[in-house]
């Protein structure tokens, strides 16, 4: 899957699902401190990720990510690397 593609679907879920300010999301908004994604939410997102791309988020790996950028590299290197 393409990074662009990847980009839009996660900035499609953040201001749909989320209901994250349009304004707000940029490749180095900080999730929690910039964005406010908070425990709950991620418990969304990885339902919505799970749904989107096909793979489950584990823990242990999301402990360094902490940008949005992060997290789209995240979701590359899993959709790819299948």
């Amino acid at each position: 899957m393409e990074r662009k593609k990847i980009e839009e679907k996660v900035k499609h879920f953040l201001i749909e699902d989320l209901e994250i300010d349009e304004d707000k999301i940029a490749p180095g908004a900080k999730l929690k401190d910039d964005l406010g994604i908070d425990s709950l939410d991620y418990v969304d997102i990885v339902v919505i990720v799970e749904k989107q791309f096909g793979f489950k988020i584990k823990p242990e790996e999301m402990a360094g990510v902490a940008t949005l950028q992060q997290f789209c590299d995240y979701i590359e290197s899993k959709v790819n690397h299948q």
